[in-house]
């Protein structure tokens, strides 16, 4: 197998044509062994006896664990943050809140799993970050730029550039600093002390 040179993304394998419903199939039950036993014990192979098919199915449509998991989390949220726009970053930024809060406080042996494998697995690392960081982090500066565009934050703010690293980050460092998910209410506090008066924004009321 050719090594990738750097700069290079992580592709999935060509796919061959299967369900919505089936690639669900597929996807739980990826992550149902993912909190049943943690990542190292999750195995292609029990995928394919979980969902009741071939393994060549599998590394087929996936290739490895690490794109198969990070496909499968990817594929089972209702909710993305590209599609969000309420006309102001704080309305933006209390969604994505709200969206990640409910997401992570659902699945916490998930996350906290998922969280501790990733440092130690360099290839989970990068299929998570490619399949679901990189795009959170692209739809929050959006919502960033559309608010310099608005005239709400200065384009010259120097908080600018952290919002989505910030907001991203707490988000996933709760569970590993405090074994605790971060929830709505925390993360619009963290929204209150932090992000939005380092913008030059005035909380409105949210509760």
């Amino acid at each position: 197998m050719r090594a990738r040179g750097q700069g290079e993304t992580m592709t999935s394998p060509r796919r061959s044509k299967i369900t919505p419903e089936r690639e669900q199939e597929f996807y739980q039950a990826a992550l149902d062994l993912l909190r049943e036993g943690g990542y190292d014990a999750l195995t292609m192979e029990g995928v394919a006896a979980r969902s009741r098919c071939g393994k060549s199915t599998l590394y087929r449509q996936w290739g490895t664990k690490p794109l198969l998991v990070a496909a499968a989390l990817r594929g089972t949220r209702c909710f993305r943050l590209a599609d969000v726009d309420t006309g102001t970053l704080e309305g933006d930024l209390r969604a994505v809140a709200r969206s990640a809060a409910a997401f992570s406080g659902r699945d916490v042996p998930l996350m906290r799993a998922l969280s501790q494998a990733a440092f130690q697995h360099p290839e989970l690392q990068r299929a998570l970050r490619e399949a679901l960081i990189d795009p959170e982090i692209a739809a929050i500066d959006t919502m960033v730029g559309r608010a310099v565009d608005r005239g709400e934050v200065a384009a010259d703010n120097p908080a600018l550039e952290f919002v989505a690293v910030q907001l991203t980050g707490v988000i996933r460092a709760r569970p590993t600093l405090e074994g605790r998910h971060a929830d709505e209410a925390y993360l619009n506090r963290f929204l209150d002390a932090t992000i939005l008066p380092s913008l030059g924004l005035r909380a409105a009321s949210h509760l």
